[in-house]
């Protein structure tokens, strides 16, 4: 992680929320512009470790420092962002279809590395 990293880190509420995204960062390899739209988008609120009590959330973060493995609760979000442009409240399913694929890669950042390449990593 690069100096520009730690100043975006630094300013988080807690030391959980740090500890999160300095290990997503690091496990993941996110560009300082990466780390700012997690941030911005809420992605540590979002995951059930936030919902946890603190010490058990601690342990989580310490196992993935430790192993480099990510468990259920760091990858999967409540709720997922789909915020693609160009659609309002109401649309077509044929319309979000498109915009699925027009920003495909945006849509797979945001299931997250991890959960993508964990079958490539075991096959």
């Amino acid at each position: 992680m690069s100096r520009s990293h730690f100043i975006e880190i630094i300013p988080l509420k807690s030391d959980l929320e740090r500890e999160f995204y300095t290990q997503l960062c690091r496990i993941e390899n996110w560009s300082v512009r990466t780390l700012q739209e997690k941030i911005r988008s809420m992605l540590f609120e979002r995951t059930a470790i936030s919902q946890k009590p603190e010490e058990l959330a601690k342990l989580e973060l310490q196992a993935l420092k430790a192993e480099d493995k990510l468990s259920p609760d760091l990858v999967f979000k409540d709720p997922y962002l789909l915020d693609f442009p160009g659609l309002k409240d109401t649309f077509l399913e044929k319309d979000l279809e498109r915009a699925i694929l027009e920003k495909i890669e945006h849509f797979l950042l945001e299931l997250g590395r991890a959960l993508l390449f964990s079958n490539a990593r075991s096959a």
